[in-house]
């Protein structure tokens, strides 16, 4: 029977998928996954699942994501070059003349 591994370098962190072990039961699994994926590197702790239980939702299962588009979320969706940028950076300068009119310094 074949069993994945997934393991978790530090406590609060998430597991990842390290290998898996070829063991006849659970306990035989758990001790295999510790002798060959708990040593390699530092280790919190190890998930052993048996590989049949392990399912997969892909991109034709279900949408991922959502449907709406929130590309306005991104400051990469915002053009800086044209006039409504120019026009932020005159306000910009109008509002430190009048502070320094005021000595709002």
């Amino acid at each position: 029977m074949i069993w994945e591994v997934f393991r978790q370098e530090k406590a609060g962190e998430y597991h990842t998928h390290c290998g898996n072990v070829h063991a006849p039961d659970r306990e035989m699994a758990k001790q295999f996954a510790a002798v060959q994926h708990g040593r390699r590197k530092p280790t919190n702790s190890l998930w052993v699942v048996p590989q049949e239980e392990v399912g997969e939702i892909d991109g034709e299962d279900v949408a991922f994501g959502g449907t709406t588009d929130k590309s306005y979320r991104w400051a990469t969706a915002y053009n800086t070059t044209g006039a409504d940028a120019r026009e932020v950076v005159e306000s910009e300068d109008e509002q430190a003349t009048a502070e320094k009119q005021r000595g709002d310094d």
